[in-house]
């Protein structure tokens, strides 16, 4: 191996020495691109099953093997999977889809399923499950935040994929998690997510469907939640709606902001990087001017695994916004 990929393999490696040692994570970022100077590429990993992410505008093309294979070696990964991002997923057709994300790994034995660990809690990681196997590692802080801020609280989480931060919060003490997806076969995988943390699936706590219009019904009932949870996909379509970030972030917020108790959270994410976070801050208050409230905090990846390139920007925006308290009665 030519000595400056391997300095900067070896780099990488020792900016997450402490996650390396980390008994209670096992699920966090290798490689994060130019921030790691592989421009093209990011690896990921999930206990000992590794899974690069090939940015290449959705064309298949060789691998990096030449430094895989010595990650894999590092982590003594029994696999390591491959999906070669498009510009935008939201638009592939599943035959597409399935040529970008192989079934089968470039190295190692398939798996099928594999539990990865993030501050303690478990997750049920599919490498071969399409583009994403299963858990956002980015949000790993955000979902810290929640499970802080939780006891005894009533949680709603929307656009929930696996339910990660819907377990962040009852693994902090909430009263009740509600998680809120399209997809019923997510809203499955993130049952299996609950049982491997030892909790009790309820089956009214796991919704499939419209997130806008699951929220308008909310509102209609005057059914509150203490912490409301917005991350939604960057862009997406259904067979109803379609939904874009840039153009429909304020709209959903204002509908999500009616149905937060008053001094509760409201926490809107997105990791559309082609929006500032000045910009996604204007899209969030703007959402925010029917009700009094403030964004009190900003989170972005973590630094020790989502290191940032010079000159660059966080993809990742978490804010989180407080509600303000009734006022008070005499």
């Amino acid at each position: 191996m030519p000595a400056p990929l391997a300095g900067l393999i070896d780099a990488a490696w020792q900016r997450r020495v402490a996650l390396h040692r980390a008994p209670h994570t096992t699920a966090y970022r290798l490689i994060n691109r130019a921030a790691d100077g592989f421009p093209d590429l990011a690896v990921d990993r999930y206990g000992d099953v590794l899974v690069a992410h090939v940015y290449s505008e959705g064309a298949v093309v060789d691998p990096p093997m030449n430094i895989l294979r010595p990650l894999a070696e590092r982590v003594g990964a029994q696999s390591v999977y491959v999906k070669y991002r498009p510009a935008q997923a939201n638009a592939l057709d599943e035959n597409l889809r399935a040529n970008l994300a192989p079934s089968t790994p470039i190295l190692g034995r398939a798996v099928e399923r594999v539990t990865a660990l993030e501050n303690g809690l478990r997750f049920e990681i599919r490498p071969a499950d399409g583009l994403n196997p299963g858990l956002f590692l980015d949000m790993r802080e955000a979902r810290a935040w929640v499970r802080s801020m939780s006891a005894g609280k009533t949680v709603l989480n929307t656009f929930a994929y696996t339910c990660g931060f819907g377990i962040a919060a009852l693994m902090g003490g909430a009263a009740r998690a509600l998680n809120l997806d399209i997809s019923r076969r997510i809203l499955d995988w993130g049952e299996r997510n609950y049982a491997l943390n030892g909790l009790h699936p309820v089956k009214t706590d796991f919704v499939a469907g419209d997130v806008f219009d699951w929220l308008k019904r909310f509102a209609r009932r005057g059914q509150r939640f203490d912490i409301v949870i917005l991350d939604p996909p960057s862009f997406s379509t259904t067979r109803e709606s379609r939904f874009s970030v840039e153009r429909d972030m304020a709209g959903l917020v204002a509908l999500a902001a009616q149905v937060t108790q008053p001094g509760g959270w409201l926490v809107a994410a997105t990791n559309h990087h082609q929006i500032p976070l000045r910009a996604f801050r204007a899209r969030v208050n703007e959402g925010l001017a029917q009700v009094k409230a403030r964004i009190v905090r900003a989170l972005h990846e973590p630094e020790t695994d989502f290191p940032v390139a010079a000159g660059a920007q966080p993809w990742l925006k978490v804010l989180i916004c407080q509600i303000a308290p009734a006022p008070r009665t005499a």
